[in-house]
């Protein structure tokens, strides 16, 4: 694969120099990442074709024994997912507090998942970032493509958080037609489940580093986008280090896409709930 796209001579990032303030931020939630061992037999990191990440960390990722990775273009460090709650964190209450910025776990009082607390909807569905964002006045989007008409009623249980978040905040507006447009992006980054599991067979097939680039398009659009993928936990919870490199390899195509037409104004925010796909020998890391 090829390398990114570096910026060119007497760009600030080229230069060391500090960036202009961000007008605008793009947000992607990755399910199920966190920072594994430094040991290549169990850490898929160490093991797969990762040019885009390596890129953007200077050429080295993060390990638990260095758990920090600067690069010219970017930096990823660790978060104690925990919250100060003991036990193992999970998503739906894990992915509430990203969304938030509340302790959901301590809120509900213990860790949850894979869906959100009933309890914990209102809290969410009022105070989310894109809820705050949108009464602020900021133009907003949530990228990921749904089925019309899903989450359904309230009475479903089965809803990830950025789905509520997402319908509270009147965000829930990109559906099929959008992803044939190029003006949304699947919850897998491909069009894949769309087209064999949804029967929707007519749909292009894109590539991830085409869906990067389509979601970067829509992130110039906005001041805050969000956009949400969780087959990283899938990948972890099916164990295999084949399966979890591929899936971190799709990634990184897909952040190859993104930062190819991401705005130079745009911050780039990448997190995840709590680890798992980043060690084949354990599942649900912290």
């Amino acid at each position: 694969m090829e390398r990114p796209p570096s910026p060119p001579p007497g760009h600030p990032r080229s230069e060391g120099a500090s960036a202009p303030a961000s007008r605008r931020v793009l947000f992607v939630f990755l399910d199920g990442v966190g920072i594994g061992p430094e040991d290549p037999d169990r850490n898929p990191f160490l093991w797969a074709d990762l040019p885009a990440l390596r890129e953007l960390l200077g050429g080295a990722l993060p390990t638990l024994e260095r758990p920090v990775a600067e690069g010219p273009r970017g930096v990823a460090f660790p978060l104690d997912a925990r919250l100060g709650v003991e036990g193992t964190p999970r998503s739906g209450t894990g992915q509430t507090a990203l969304l938030t910025g509340r302790n959901a776990p301590r809120i509900f009082g213990g860790h949850f998942g894979p869906w959100t607390p009933v309890r914990l909807r209102p809290l969410l569905e009022a105070e989310s970032l894109l809820r705050r964002a949108t009464e602020a006045g900021l133009s907003t989007a949530f990228a990921n493509a749904y089925p019309w008409g899903y989450p359904g009623g309230r009475s479903s249980r089965t809803v990830a958080p950025a789905a509520l978040a997402a319908r509270a905040a009147g965000l829930m507006t990109r559906h099929r037609d959008a992803l044939g447009r190029g003006d949304a992006v699947a919850s897998e980054i491909v069009n894949t489940g769309w087209r064999t599991h949804l029967g929707h067979r007519s749909l292009p097939e894109v590539t991830p580093r085409e869906a990067g680039r389509n979601l970067a398009r829509i992130a110039s659009g906005a001041r805050l986008t969000f956009y949400a993928h969780y087959a990283t936990d899938h990948a972890g919870h099916r164990g295999g280090m084949e399966g979890a490199a591929a899936a971190l390899e799709r990634v990184d195509s897909f952040i190859f896409g993104i930062l190819e037409r991401l705005p130079d104004d745009a911050l780039f925010l990448v997190a995840s709930d709590h680890g798992n796909v980043e060690d084949v020998s354990a599942e649900h890391t912290l």
